[in-house]
């Protein structure tokens, strides 16, 4: 795949570019053996007054381009995966071209990782404007996967740990408004039984597994427009493209419908245009999630067990 990352920026990017407060400390201290970066002599950080984003499961397909065309943008980026190896070449993909990055590792099937993720970015900046809740596991294999917690492991990782994050990273969201949360959900969506939220009944199927993360991210963002109206923090929420080529797509043995370069022009209008606040977007355009997101019962039974479960509020 080709990048298109010099391409003219628009008014609105330009707008993003590097304008407030100092960054954080020049050498910071790793997360012991959970969450790892590339050598302190390796590691970059923000300059004064240099934008920040995160973007998580950034090491590959789609998250990858948002990070290079984020780092394009003149912005600090967070790049966050579970290979190390494909962290480094990221970071040096972005640097080589004269941005600034920083790799995390940590595993969104394990809340220990992703706890000690959060706290990294917590101690290492002060300041937080983009986050793209972007890491995803799909629909392949079909087969029941649990999570080092005990729990369905696609609601874990789509769904449970970019909820813990982003409630951990809150306070640095509201101190850098205008800051902006996009959430990569999908178009497949099924409503989420919560008598069964495990999927512990019945016969499995990876699909229905995928579709029903990915409409809790969407209860999230409503949730979370709702709350933060007014302070400055808009949130939002998109299928991307349908079958972009990527691993996720590969793994699933689908043929690709859409490039990666197409769900990233999706993402990045989120990020870069005055779009609103508690939105659904498939592709460029505004659209209606499943009919159960509506539903403020539902979205506050999710709220619960999704507080519960995490531990953060």
């Amino acid at each position: 795949m080709i990048r298109d990352t010099r391409r003219g920026r628009s008014d609105v990017e330009m707008a993003l570019l590097p304008r407030v407060r100092c960054a954080a400390p020049a050498v910071a201290l790793l997360v012991a053996s959970i969450v790892t970066a590339p050598s302190l002599a390796a590691q970059s950080t923000p300059a004064s007054g240099q934008r920040v984003a995160v973007v998580t499961g950034s090491t590959s397909g789609l998250g990858q381009e948002l990070a290079m065309r984020l780092a394009d943008m003149g912005m600090f980026v967070v790049v966050h995966g579970r290979s190390e190896e494909r962290g480094r070449e990221v970071v040096a993909e972005i640097e080589a071209a004269g941005g600034k990055a920083r790799f995390y590792r940590a595993d969104f099937g394990s809340f220990a990782e992703t706890r000690a993720f959060g706290e990294a970015v917590l101690r290492d900046y002060d300041r937080l404007d983009v986050l793209v809740n972007n890491a995803g596991f799909g629909r392949a294999p079909n087969e029941r996967m649990v999570s080092q917690d005990g729990l369905e492991f696609r609601f874990q990782v789509n769904h449970l740990s970019h909820f813990m994050l982003t409630r951990m990273w809150m306070p640095l969201l509201r101190g850098s408004v205008p800051s902006r949360i996009v959430n990569v959900s999908s178009g497949a969506q099924t409503p989420i039984d919560f008598d069964d939220v495990m999927l512990e009944r019945g016969t499995f199927d990876g699909g229905r597994a995928y579709a029903q993360s990915k409409l809790a991210q969407i209860f999230f963002t409503l949730d979370l427009a709702e709350e933060l109206e007014g302070t400055g923090v808009t949130v939002n929420a998109l299928h991307p493209a349908t079958f972009m080529d990527t691993r996720m797509v590969e793994r699933a043995g689908i043929e690709p419908r859409s490039t990666v370069d197409e769900g990233a022009d999706a993402v990045m209008q989120l990020i870069t245009e005055d779009v609103g606040t508690g939105g659904y977007f498939n592709g460029l355009r505004a659209a209606r999630a499943n009919a159960q997101a509506y539903d403020e019962d539902a979205r506050r039974r999710l709220r619960e067990l999704s507080e519960n479960l995490t531990g953060v509020s």
